[in-house]
């Protein structure tokens, strides 16, 4: 299977199970995934957020995300438990389209890891 075939069946893999689990089976959004893996990260599920901390939450997801590429790295937990990571190297200028595509790999690469798709 073609790695362009492959990602677009994971990623509906992804798509399908959070829909079904935390949107009534309604598709989510690449930051609504970005926002949930975010909560995931933090591990406080059942907390309620403020404008201010959902922000902080999806930079959290998009920071867990981008380590396996080399851009981030785990620095510290707070003592209120919200990770910190370091930036390695800055993003590469990205047309909207790539970076699209690369936040889906990445996703994928968590589900994987996660073992929650195959």
């Amino acid at each position: 299977m073609a790695r362009d075939e492959q990602l677009k069946e994971r990623w509906e893999q992804v798509v399908t199970k959070l829909a079904a689990r935390f949107a009534d089976g309604e598709r989510l959004d690449l930051d609504a995934i970005i926002y949930l893996i975010g909560v995931q990260e933090l591990g406080k599920p059942g907390m309620r957020f403020k404008k201010d901390d959902k922000i902080n939450l999806m930079h959290i997801a998009i920071c867990r995300l981008l380590e396996p590429f080399g851009f981030y790295r785990f620095d510290y937990q707070d003592e209120e438990g919200w990770p910190h990571y370091e930036m390695l190297e800055p993003l590469p200028p990205l047309k909207a389209g790539e970076q699209s595509l690369l936040m889906k790999e990445a996703i994928v690469n968590y589900f994987l890891e996660k073992e929650l798709i195959h």
